[in-house]
């Protein structure tokens, strides 16, 4: 026998590396969606409409002032909602995650300073949700932008930022040893009417992200 047979012929296995390749537009709607969400934190909305006061009856006497309920809202969670309408579940999350990084390893982003003893904040566990709250809206609008599923997406995202949002807060507080009534009082605060105007802006930022991103999606078509 030849040395040929003997000796197996050695096949060179060429390896392509595989380069990760980042549209430029994708790259520069990160950017300002993630300067959309920063700016967001230090936006305070107030809003008022009209409601029927406790105790309302025909024989009591009131003021003009007691039928109108104001409320002060930071728009965040909305912002994300329509930041993930606009670009998608991956690269909001990308947006996310490049705001917490920042927040907490470069600029003080977040509503109450930043760094990584922000981790000992209340509100952190919030901020940690949004990852959470974009995938799931995210979830829902990349099967269709359909009336229902932008309902879901605001809805569930929304939910799930608070969820876990409060889930944080209790933890930390029971290692810090705060009582039960800090927590009902903190969680009021909040999470209570909140959620309810979260959820309807959101649902407004989702529907107007709708059409941004229907307008990206013809201009790459």
């Amino acid at each position: 026998m030849s040395e040929e047979v003997l000796i197996p012929k050695m096949k060179r296995l060429d390896v392509k590396q595989k380069r990760i390749k980042i549209p430029v537009n994708n790259f520069i709607l990160v950017i300002l969606c993630t300067l959309l969400i920063i700016c967001s934190t230090f936006i305070n909305i107030d809003i008022k409409h009209y409601i029927i006061p406790n105790g309302f009856s025909f024989g009591k006497t009131f003021t003009s002032e007691d039928f109108i309920y104001s409320f002060s809202i930071i728009p965040q969670i909305p912002v994300l909602m329509f930041t993930c309408s606009v670009l998608g579940r991956k690269l909001s999350v990308t947006c996310v995650c490049l705001y917490i990084i920042l927040g907490l390893f470069a600029f003080p982003f977040f509503a109450l300073g930043g760094g990584l003893g922000y981790a000992g904040e209340y509100s952190f566990g919030y901020i940690l949700a949004f990852i959470l709250g974009v995938w799931v809206a995210g979830s829902f609008l990349n099967k269709k932008y359909s009336f229902m599923y932008m309902i879901l997406a605001s809805i569930l995202g929304v939910l799930a930022i608070h969820i876990c949002g409060i889930i944080y807060m209790i933890v930390l507080a029971f290692i810090k040893g705060d009582g039960k009534m800090f927590m009902q009082t903190w969680i009021s605060a909040q999470s209570g009417l909140k959620v309810v105007y979260d959820i309807v802006l959101s649902f407004i930022g989702i529907l107007i992200g709708k059409y941004i991103h229907e307008f990206f999606k013809f201009l790459a078509d």
